[in-house]
């Protein structure tokens, strides 16, 4: 074999694969192939060494990949362009034990024939700052997490972590959550007037509210009778310029405001458009294009829209360490305006064709028309505002969504009108308006704060986002609302009339909430560890991680200073900190007289009657929405009331019960969520069967086949398409397999082969043994030589580098 290219990927490396002769043979490494060891695996007495172990599944790999690289000639590690991918070659070469004068390392930011062929004539050597950098982040990770989570566990709970990014994160969501909880809502009064201007509405505004009811009915007071005129019309042009094209956690907080998509589902989506060929490198803070691409952009918005559409244009990253500083997202070809293997991708795809398209298109000319409307019997004036589109520029492809809610999104288009006008008056209304707290997070809203705050990367901010919610420590979900009444005065045909009306609010769709046991840690973590939950400190650690890949400073000079006054703060909340249960007492059980606290318990939340030494203490689980610093007593009576039996039906007990996700009735094994319009305390028996068979109706219209010989085993019809359920295992089905057409043994075959794989545990004696002979672990000197560029680089950076780099 003359040339072998590893790739991360196997999709990957089946589209190189096309673009290069027969003289290379692509293949992929299937990501990192080691990592540290699952104890500590960092020898702090060694200058912070790291000890390096293969991944047991990939034993078998890295041996293939051993004995190929071997016979080639010439090994190109083409793993992606960031500090990760940078690591993941190093990593290869040195555990393939590829002799430095075979190594080519090529990287891209798309994958297309010219991007290819390009990289395979500039092939350069391993930037070792890179991997230093990534190396840095690892090991600092692991000293924090590894010295941290047992404090956790010895303090508040068994199987708690912390990190370095996650646990700022949840600090995020615990201050937006605590602010909400303490603000308190204002109402004033907002005054709109109505005018009909030869057939067509005209809508004004009062630019001041009224505080009182009393003010606001006085104002309408006084414009009885009155007559309403123009007194001033002004207009000025107005300039949109559209938004640079997608970085990464731009492109992820538009698809969720889009699509909906989640950062996971996002990132996956544009990882396949990359790997296909369709997109640039996903994981990128830079909001630059190539030139090649912008004459590109600038041929196609010609071709389509005509010249006048045209504006090319260079963006300035707006994060001065951008690390991924290549190019932002784009389409690999302009001329492909749809792309994707499903209807999922081909969305995403739209998003980025048309964000990118537009960041090289003219700006949106306007002209803002404000209009000044004078009241006879006083001083004040009524403003009506409106715009009219002159030249619709990049708004023709592409409008920026928001996060934020706003009354009127968009200005109107104002009838004709004249200084001087008399108009005809209809109505007036003062309408309560209240004001809002701060909006809690969604996922794409905590990447954007991370972002502005300087903590974590592009290739972190999904996982950051997945992590705190995996470990319970957030909660991303929908809530109800309540109703409030809202009063308004309508001022018409000379009479004033009051309304009160009945509106929802606080009602949360796909928001983060904090957990009582991500407060609680975060409470606990703030008290005892300020400057790791410090934003500044997360963002200064980011930064030093920069100087790091920019070989302006050695990674275990960084870690030294991190971790000497660190471990001294864990060894202090090891001895002086106590245990934290976050108790509350909540009130007295009217019944028994005893108590009612709130606390963390062994396994969550709970609601407990009686004291801790009491025999006969009552304990319940708290659930739904209900937390340990806001339930009420009468919310944590509730609960003792359940489970509740509400009768019989085909011969098993119909029971109400309360669970995180609300209330249900568990029959005969199977559970049956309660509607929201039932009270779980006083729903009867003759309601709970309709409950039953209702949901067992819809459970049949989604069932597309059943098996006799083995009940357990079903394939429903889903969100995504058909799939099987086997127990309490789902199994997908493959592309181009027709559902109605599985036997049993192929749906059981399936489920096999999708299992996952059962955790193995290792005895003491075996921990020992490993901990004694790190087998895998690589010696020094066995490590190929990285080329730095020379022109960064003075004799003694070079040095420290070196030695850095056997560590």
């Amino acid at each position: 074999m003359k040339n072998l290219v590893i790739v991360e990927s196997p999709s990957k490396a089946k589209t190189i694969q096309k673009y290069l002769g027969a003289d290379f043979q692509v293949t992929s490494c299937m990501g990192h192939i080691r990592d540290l060891p699952k104890r500590l695996g960092v020898n702090i007495e060694k200058d912070f060494e790291p000890e390096y172990v293969v991944d047991e599944k990939k034993r078998a790999l890295v041996a293939e990949l051993r004995k190929q690289s071997r016979a080639a000639e010439l090994v190109w590690l083409a793993s992606d362009e960031d500090r990760e991918g940078e690591a993941i070659a190093w990593h290869l070469a040195d555990e393939l034990e590829i002799p430095p004068a075979k190594i080519r390392r090529i990287v891209f930011h798309e994958i297309t024939k010219p991007a290819i062929l390009r990289a395979v004539k500039e092939p350069r050597g391993i930037d070792q700052n890179l991997v230093d950098a990534q190396q840095a982040r690892r090991v600092l990770d692991r000293l924090l997490g590894y010295d941290l989570s047992p404090v956790l566990w010895s303090k508040i709970k068994a199987g708690l972590s912390a990190g370095r990014v996650q646990s700022v994160a949840v600090r995020l969501v615990v201050e937006r959550e605590r602010e909400i909880s303490a603000f308190t809502s204002t109402s004033a009064f907002k005054v709109t007037a109505e005018f009909d201007v030869d057939g067509k509405k005209l809508v004004a505004e009062l630019p001041h509210r009224f505080a009182t009811e009393e003010e606001a009915r006085a104002f309408l007071e006084k414009c009885i009778g009155a007559t309403f005129s123009v007194q001033d019309l002004a207009t000025k042009p107005s300039l949109r310029n559209p938004s640079a094209p997608f970085t990464t956690s731009t492109l992820q907080q538009e698809a969720s405001r889009k699509l909906g998509y989640s950062l996971t589902r996002t990132m996956k989506l544009a990882q396949d458009l990359y790997e296909g060929g369709m997109i640039t490198y996903m994981r990128t803070d830079s909001v630059n294009l190539s030139e090649l691409a912008i004459e590109a952009a600038k041929q196609q918005i010609t071709a389509s829209y005509g010249a006048e559409y045209s504006n090319p244009k260079v963006y300035t990253n707006k994060v001065a360490s951008a690390q991924e500083a290549h190019e932002a997202i784009r389409p690999t070809d302009f001329a492909v305006r749809g792309a994707g293997a499903t209807e999922a991708h081909q969305r995403l795809y739209e998003l980025i064709w048309k964000r990118a398209i537009a960041s090289q298109m003219s700006a949106m000319r306007l002209e803002i028309t404000t209009a000044k409307i004078s009241i006879s019997t006083m001083s004040d004036m009524l403003v009506a505002n409106g715009e009219v589109v002159v030249f619709e520029g990049f708004n023709k492809v592409y409008s920026e969504s928001t996060d934020e809610d706003t009354e009127d999104d968009h200005r109107k288009m104002l009838p004709p009108l004249r200084v001087g006008q008399m108009l005809n008056f209809q109505l007036m209304k003062a309408a309560e308006r209240f004001d809002k707290p701060a909006p809690r997070y969604t996922e794409a809203s905590l990447v954007k704060k991370l972002e502005e705050l300087g903590i974590g990367r592009p290739s972190t901010y999904a996982p950051t986002v997945a992590t705190i919610q995996t470990r319970e420590y957030v909660v991303k979900e929908d809530r109800d609302g309540w109703q409030r009444d809202v009063r308004t005065l309508t001022m018409q045909h000379g009479a004033i009339m009051r309304t009160v009306t009945a509106e929802n609010t606080g009602a949360e769709r796909n928001k983060l909430f904090p957990t009582d046991l991500g407060m609680l840690t975060t409470d606990f973590l703030i008290k005892y560890f300020d400057e790791i939950m410090d934003y500044s400190f997360t963002a200064t650690v980011e930064k030093q991680f920069d100087e790091i890949a920019e070989g302006d400073l050695p990674w275990t000079e960084m870690i030294r200073t991190f971790y000497g006054p660190f471990h001294k703060h864990v060894t202090s909340a090891k001895e002086n900190a106590q245990r934290e249960q976050g108790e509350r007492l909540v009130g007295v059980d009217p019944t028994s007289g005893k108590n009612v606290y709130a606390r963390l318990g062994r396994y969550g939340p709970i609601v407990q009657i009686g004291e801790a030494d009491d025999t006969e203490k009552r304990q319940k689980g708290l659930t739904g929405g209900l937390s340990i610093a806001s339930i009420t007593l009468s919310e944590a009576l509730e609960l003792f009331r359940f489970p509740r039996n509400i009768g019989d039906f085909e011969g098993s007990k119909m029971d109400v019960k309360l669970g995180r996700f609300g209330p249900y009735i568990e029959h005969a094994g199977a559970f049956y969520s309660i509607p929201k319009e039932d009270d779980p305390a006083t729903i009867t028996a003759d309601r709970g069967i309709e409950v039953i068979q209702a949901r067992r109706k819809v459970l049949q219209e989604r069932t597309i086949k059943e098996f006799a010989q083995d009940p357990t085993v079903k394939i429903l019809k889903g969100r995504w398409g058909p799939f099987i359920v086997v127990g309490k295992q789902n199994v997908r089905i493959p592309k181009g397999t027709e559902a109605e057409t599985l036997t049993l043994e192929e749906c059981l075959q399936l489920a096999a082969q999708q299992a996952p794989a059962p955790a193995k545990k290792a005895s003491k004696k075996a921990t020992t043994a490993t901990s004694e002979k790190p087998a895998a672990k690589k010696p020094a000197a066995k490590k190929p030589a990285a080329k730095k560029p020379a022109a960064k680089k003075s004799a003694a950076k070079k040095s420290a580098a070196k030695k850095t780099s056997a560590k």
